[in-house]
């Protein structure tokens, strides 16, 4: 196997040599490319929620964070109250005050909730849209989803690291990870599973998970309203009748648990 392995190297060398100065040059780069992102996939989980922090942190200072004492942040804790981790990663609750329909949350277990979200929403509906971001981070949904964005692209040679160390990101490349962080798209698969975690985040915490239902209803209503469609139904709703097929899913559990609507 060894010799076979050599004669394979002394080969590669040679065809290598045999080459033209630019294309060995390009060869180079290519491997060198190759050889970034391999380091990178080896970030530590350390270095991933330093990447997280920072990236929320970002998204803080440039999105309109409402206080405490607002009428939408005194909601978000009445409903959040007591709702301290989820399989064991801590969770912290704000408002953006923005005009957009959205919510999303952080691998680090931060969630943000839009105003505008809070304003069409009941606090069943509410609290399924948060209970469904936050099975994404249980499920580590968003934290595969982060960590490829920060793999890919530009960033990858940001983010190689240098004797340990992870480089440091500029305020564009946050920006993009911002942006990635509230437009995240998943799977179908994964979507399911975190209607699943909103279902039973509903129950666990005293709510008629019928909440889900008239809460994916509302949005499907607006997905058939272009004009009014936001980012966040796009990003939740890939299809029409996968929209609808989601709905009959959470309708049959709360049948088959004998709650009513």
């Amino acid at each position: 196997m060894k010799s076979t392995l050599k004669t394979v190297l002394l080969l590669a060398a040679a065809i290598f040599m045999a080459m033209p100065a630019g294309a060995q040059l390009n060869l180079k780069k290519a491997i060198g490319g190759a050889a970034k992102a391999v380091q990178a996939f080896t970030l530590t989980d350390a270095q991933m929620a330093a990447y997280v922090k920072e990236s929320v942190d970002w998204m803080d200072k440039n999105n309109p964070v409402l206080p405490d004492g607002d009428p939408y942040v005194e909601r978000l804790k009445t409903l959040t109250q007591g709702i301290t981790d989820a399989d064991g990663i801590p969770l912290n609750f704000k408002v953006y005050n923005v005009i957009d329909v959205n919510a999303f949350a952080c691998p680090d277990g931060s969630v943000r909730v839009f105003s505008s979200l809070m304003d069409i929403m009941d606090d069943d509906e509410l609290m399924g849209i948060i209970g469904h971001e936050i099975g994404h981070v249980v499920k580590r949904h968003s934290k595969n989803a982060f960590k490829t964005e920060l793999l890919t692209g530009a960033l990858k040679d940001a983010v190689a690291s240098t004797g340990g160390v992870a480089a440091a990101l500029t305020e564009s490349q946050l920006g993009t990870l911002g942006q990635a962080l509230v437009s995240a798209k998943y799977s179908q698969k994964q979507e399911k599973e975190a209607d699943d975690c909103g279902y039973d985040f509903l129950k666990e915490n005293g709510r008629n998970p019928y909440g889900m239902v008239k809460a994916f209803q509302k949005l499907l209503d607006m997905e058939q309203q272009s004009a009014s469609q936001s980012n966040y139904v796009t990003r939740m709703f890939s299809s029409h009748p996968e929209t609808k097929d989601r709905i009959k899913r959470m309708t049959d559990r709360c049948k088959k648990d004998g709650i009513e609507f």
